[in-house]
């Protein structure tokens, strides 16, 4: 385990890190205040923010770590304890397929953002996909004793959850180059995207 541990720090975790928080601090608009939900230990949001240091990111999670980068608030994984239209923007990264119902937060999160909702998530699709992600999962999350449900969404899935919640997609990429070569050919394919929703109501 402290082998597999060595290896996904080196080769996923700090290039996830770097990629993920670069490629968010290019798509969030101006000025935005954001909820992260599920933020874990916020090293994301900090490296977005040293970016970007004309947004503010307010991190909400199930458990607040000892040690966090940005300011987290413990709530209970539905119920989200802000007011309506509170953020300009409300973000997941890699949290929807931890949850039994994606729906529920997704209505949470469009109740409290004003304008945008950022998604990182995974997509089903394609052959050995569901095999895939599973395994990515728990080699990332298991010795962490995060909820593993394996709840992943086929594209058209969340196609039918954006078209139900009026979320318009004004960006959408597939690409994101999380992996380096070439484990990237096995882990990245098309398991991944990244989305700016606009709400359109």
């Amino acid at each position: 385990m402290r082998l597999l541990d060595y290896i996904h720090g080196q080769l996923v975790f700090k290039r996830r890190v770097r990629v993920l928080s670069s490629s968010i601090a290019k798509l969030t608009p101006q000025n935005s205040t954001i909820l992260d939900i599920g933020c874990g230990d916020g090293l994301i949001d900090k490296r977005i923010i040293e970016q970007r240091p004309d947004i503010k990111i307010t991190g909400l999670d199930i458990l607040v770590r000892e040690k966090t980068f940005v300011e987290v608030i413990k709530f209970d994984g539905e119920s989200i304890p802000f007011q309506d239209n509170q953020f300009d923007c409300a973000m997941f990264i890699d949290v929807l397929h931890h949850t039994t119902d994606p729906m529920i937060l997704l209505k949470e999160a469009k109740r409290i953002a004003k304008k945008f909702i950022i998604i990182k998530d995974h997509l089903r699709d394609g052959f050995l996909s569901n095999e895939t992600l599973k395994l990515m999962d728990w080699v990332g999350n298991a010795r962490h004793n995060v909820v593993l449900p394996y709840n992943y969404w086929q594209k058209k899935q969340w196609e039918k959850a954006f078209f139900e919640l009026n979320l318009k997609p004004i960006a959408y990429n597939t690409k994101l180059n999380l992996y380096p070569f070439p484990i990237n050919m096995f882990f990245e394919r098309n398991l991944h995207f990244l989305a700016l929703l606009q709400k359109a109501d």
